[in-house]
């Protein structure tokens, strides 16, 4: 949807380089019905149950701007990039995602369903096809080993913090983890959308900056997934019920553990959510330098609002969340930070100005 935006706009005027090759010149055609095209196209083939909510809010727009050859020449541009980018797209893989169903394996160390799931989602998403990145050069190092002192650390860790009924994990702590709690990319819209609104971007450099956002969380996921599913580690609670199999004598087992938060059914590394707030912010950052003051919410938090001072440090309170919800292993979250800052560094190169 943001590359097709992106595109549509940069055909009525070249300010940006096009994701795909540039379409038909139409510097007369009007931005804003071009706009509302391509996003009707797309949200209409990718989400067709929104058909009803997606064509008012597409007439809405349209009966704001005036008739004529400008209007023509822009809804024909906008669909002409969503069907470009659209026919790009098939056959990337994120059909066919879901299959072959996950098996666990039995073994230390293997990533097993963790309730309320009785399944592994999205086992083939590290096969879609990137939009930016090559994945070998964004590639990470593996989980720990389980006999090292650092995974002993990491699990003592989160086995305190994480726990339900933690008492050394502090109100704000508990917070945070709540506060992000929900999908990275709902909370990184509304950032970039807050800090995008603050600088009054006008169409292009906004089309431009949430195309770089969105294109390094979709990278960030399949870069992320693919990973997981390659090491294939156990979340903290399989981790802390079955230590007496880890073979490291400084781990102890309690069947009875309960994470603060529901474990979510993937494999424990990286953390995906910190690889795409920290791709999302590396981008922001580029955008806007990291010394930008916002406050933002959570649909996970409702009621609560929390301030910052810059991108990266809600991408580290992001990604630190995981850990204080009992859900990731340290180890997972760093890694995660470095995947998703390499990641964010490389995309946010893209769409470069023509001048």
């Amino acid at each position: 949807l943001h590359v097709a935006i992106h595109d549509a706009l940069n055909a009525i005027d070249r300010r940006y380089e096009s994701y795909l090759p540039a379409l038909p010149a139409a510097p007369s055609a009007s931005a804003d019905a071009a706009v509302a095209a391509a996003a009707r196209e797309v949200l209409l083939t990718l989400l067709p149950e929104q058909a009803v909510l997606v064509e008012a809010e597409y007439a809405r727009t349209l009966s704001a701007t005036r008739e004529g050859p400008a209007k023509a020449a822009g809804i024909a541009t906008g669909r002409a990039a969503a069907w470009a980018i659209l026919n790009h797209r098939q056959g990337d893989g994120a059909d066919t995602a879901a299959q072959p169903a996950y098996v666990p394996g039995s073994g230390p160390g293997e990533y097993q369903f963790t309730p309320p799931f009785d399944f592994a989602a999205q086992p083939g998403w590290g096969n879609v096809r990137p939009f930016v990145i090559e994945l070998h050069e964004h590639a990470t190092e593996g989980p720990q080993a389980l006999a090292s002192e650092q995974y002993a650390r990491d699990f003592a860790y989160v086995k305190d913090i994480g726990h339900a009924a933690s008492t050394t994990r502090t109100p704000e702590q508990s917070e945070i983890a709540r506060f992000w709690y929900e999908d990275s990319p709902l909370g990184w819209n509304r950032i970039a959308n807050t800090v995008v609104r603050q600088r009054g971007f006008d169409a292009w450099e906004a089309a431009r900056a949430f195309a770089l956002v969105h294109l390094a969380m979709a990278d960030g996921f399949i870069a992320g997934f693919d990973a997981k599913y390659r090491y294939r580690f156990w979340r903290p609670v399989t981790a802390i019920h079955a230590a007496a199999t880890d073979g490291n004598a400084s781990t102890e087992a309690d069947p009875t553990w309960e994470s603060f938060l529901v474990t979510p059914p993937v494999p424990d590394y990286p953390s995906t959510h910190t690889v795409l707030g920290w791709a999302a912010a590396e981008v922001l950052i580029d955008l806007f330098g990291d010394r930008v003051p916002y406050r933002m919410t959570s649909l996970t938090l409702p009621g609560v609002t929390r301030h910052y001072r810059g991108f990266s440090q809600a991408a580290e309170e992001n990604g630190m969340s995981r850990v204080y919800a009992g859900i990731h292993f340290r180890h997972a979250v760093r890694d995660g930070r470095r995947q998703g800052r390499s990641i964010g560094q490389a995309v946010a190169q893209a769409l470069a100005p023509v001048r």
